[in-house]
C-alpha cells in the first residue's frame, strides 16, 4: 500500500505509537510518506528518520499583536478560533499534496492543542484516524468541568472581570468542541487504543471507534535476569496528572522500612519535581528521579526493580505497564482507565479499588519473591503473546488494507 501519514504530536505516548506504526508498516514493505506542521515534535522519535516527511507551514499568532493581547487578557480562550482556522488552512495544503501523491489511504495521528483537525474533510482517499483520546479538558473534571457557571460574587469588579474572561474561554471551547466533532466524524474509520478510550469517544463524539491495541518492543524491553532489589519504580512525565506523590506516600507507609523509590520521566515540571523531592525527604523515602535517560537505562532499572506502581487518573492506555511486563516486572495499579485491559489482577500484578490499598499491595510483592517471580513470568509471557510490536502492526495493517480496498471517496 501507499500510505500517507499526518500528525501534530508532542513527545510522549502518542508520538511513540505513531513512530512504531510507521516503522512496522515500512518493515512490511509499504510505502509511507508523512506530513506535519512545524509544531510537531521533531526530536523525539522523529518520523522523518523513517520516511520522507514534509513540514508544512502553519500560520501562527504574532506575540505582539491585538490577538496575543486579547489572549493574555482572556486566559487564552480568544486564540482558539484563530488557531483552528490556521490548522484548517494547513490541512487543506496537506490534502492537496496527499491527493496528488496517488496514495491508497490516509493514516492520521492526533493533534495538539486539539485532538483532531479537519484534514479528512479535504482528502479524496479513504481516511483512518488513530486517536489516543478526546480532548479531556472539554469532557472531564480535571480538575473542573469548563461548563458550570462560576460562583457569583455580586457586583464586585473582580466578579465582572472573571465572568467576562470565563465567557470568552467557554465560547472558544465550544467552538473547539464543535470543530473537533466535525473533524472526527469526517474520518471513514477511527481507531482507539483501548475499550476505555472507545467508550470515551462514544461519550464525547457519539462515534463507534474500533479498538486497535498498541504494542511494545519486546526485544528491547526484556527480562535480563538481573537480581531484583527492594525497589519500587514508576514511569511517566513528572507532572501532577501522573500522581507520583500518591505512590511516594504509599511507599512511605511500607514497614518495617520504606523501600527505595525510583521514577523515570521524559519531561518534568520543575516545581512539581522539587515538591516530590521535598516530600520524599520529609517522609524518609530514598527517592531517585531519572529525567530523559537513555532507553537502555530504562530497561536496566525495570530489571532491577521488584514492582512497578502506576497511579494516574483515567489514563486511556498507558505504555508503562506494558514496558514493565515485557521486563518481567509485576504492576500494581488503580483499576481505572486502560490499565484494566493490560494488567491481569492476581496474575500479572494487582488492580486496586482505591489508592488506600496501594501500600499493602506493594508490600505483598516486595515481601514474597515467589509471588513476584510468578507474576513477572506471566507478565512477560503475555507481553510476548499479545503486546508485541509485530502483533500491533498486524492489527493496524488489517484496518488499513480493508480501507484501501474500498477505493477513493
Amino acid at each position: 500500500m501507499r500510505i500517507a501519514v499526518w500528525h501534530n504530536l508532542p513527545s510522549g505516548g502518542g508520538k511513540r505509537a505513531l513512530y512504531d506504526h510507521v516503522r512496522g508498516l515500512v518493515a512490511r514493505g509499504h510505502y509511507v510518506e508523512s506530513w506535519c506542521p512545524p509544531t510537531a515534535d521533531q526530536a523525539f522519535l522523529a518520523i522523518g528518520d523513517l520516511v520522507l516527511e514534509h513540514i508544512v507551514p502553519l500560520d501562527t499568532i504574532e506575540p505582539i499583536s491585538w490577538r496575543a493581547l486579547a489572549a493574555r487578557l482572556a486566559g487564552g480562550g480568544s486564540l482558539i478560533p484563530a488557531t483552528l482556522k490556521a490548522l484548517d488552512r494547513h490541512s487543506q495544503r496537506c490534502a492537496q499534496a496527499i491527493d496528488k501523491g496517488g496514495f491508497d489511504v490516509l493514516l492520521a495521528g492526533g493533534s495538539l492543542p486539539f485532538a483532531v483537525t479537519g484534514l479528512a474533510r479535504y482528502v479524496k482517499v479513504p481516511t483512518l484516524l488513530y486517536l489516543q483520546e478526546p480532548t479531556r479538558q472539554l469532557y472531564e473534571a480535571i480538575p473542573r468541568l469548563p461548563w458550570p457557571a462560576l460562583d457569583s460574587k455580586g457586583l464586585q469588579f473582580s466578579a465582572g472581570r472573571d465572568r467576562l474572561r470565563d465567557a470568552v474561554v467557554v465560547h472558544g471551547m465550544r467552538i473547539q468542541a464543535r470543530e473537533e466533532l466535525a473533524g472526527v466524524r469526517a474520518y471513514d474509520r477511527v481507531l482507539a487504543n483501548s475499550y476505555f478510550s472507545r467508550e470515551s469517544m462514544l461519550r464525547a463524539y457519539g462515534i463507534d471507534a474500533s479498538v486497535c491495541y498498541l504494542g511494545v518492543d519486546t526485544e528491547q524491553f526484556r527480562d535480563c535476569g538481573l537480581p531484583r532489589k527492594r525497589l519500587v519504580v514508576g514511569i511517566g512525565a513528572f507532572i501532577p496528572t501522573k500522581r507520583i506523590e500518591v505512590v511516594l506516600e504509599a511507599v512511605a507507609q511500607i514497614r518495617p522500612a520504606p523501600p527505595a523509590f525510583t521514577w523515570i520521566g521524559n519531561v518534568a515540571a520543575p516545581h512539581y519535581l522539587k515538591q516530590l523531592e521535598v516530600l520524599a525527604e520529609r517522609r524518609g523515602v530514598d527517592f531517585t528521579p531519572y529525567l530523559a535517560i537513555p532507553s537502555e537505562d530504562v530497561v536496566r532499572v525495570l530489571n532491577e526493580a521488584a514492582v512497578m506502581a502506576y497511579a494516574p487518573r483515567l489514563e486511556p492506555f498507558g505504555y508503562a505497564p506494558l514496558e514493565a511486563a515485557a521486563c518481567g516486572l509485576p504492576v500494581v495499579a488503580q483499576a481505572e482507565g486502560g490499565v484494566r485491559e493490560t494488567v491481569i489482577d492476581g496474575e500479572t500484578g494487582f488492580l486496586l479499588g482505591n489508592e488506600g490499598q496501594l501500600p499493602f499491595a506493594l508490600e505483598q510483592i516486595l515481601d514474597d519473591e515467589v509471588l513476584a517471580r510468578r507474576m513477572g513470568e506471566a507478565a512477560r509471557h503475555r507481553a510476548e503473546s499479545t503486546w508485541s510490536l509485530s502483533a500491533a502492526t498486524d492489527r493496524l495493517e488489517s484496518h488499513l488494507a480493508e480501507l484501501a480496498g474500498m477505493g477513493g471517496r
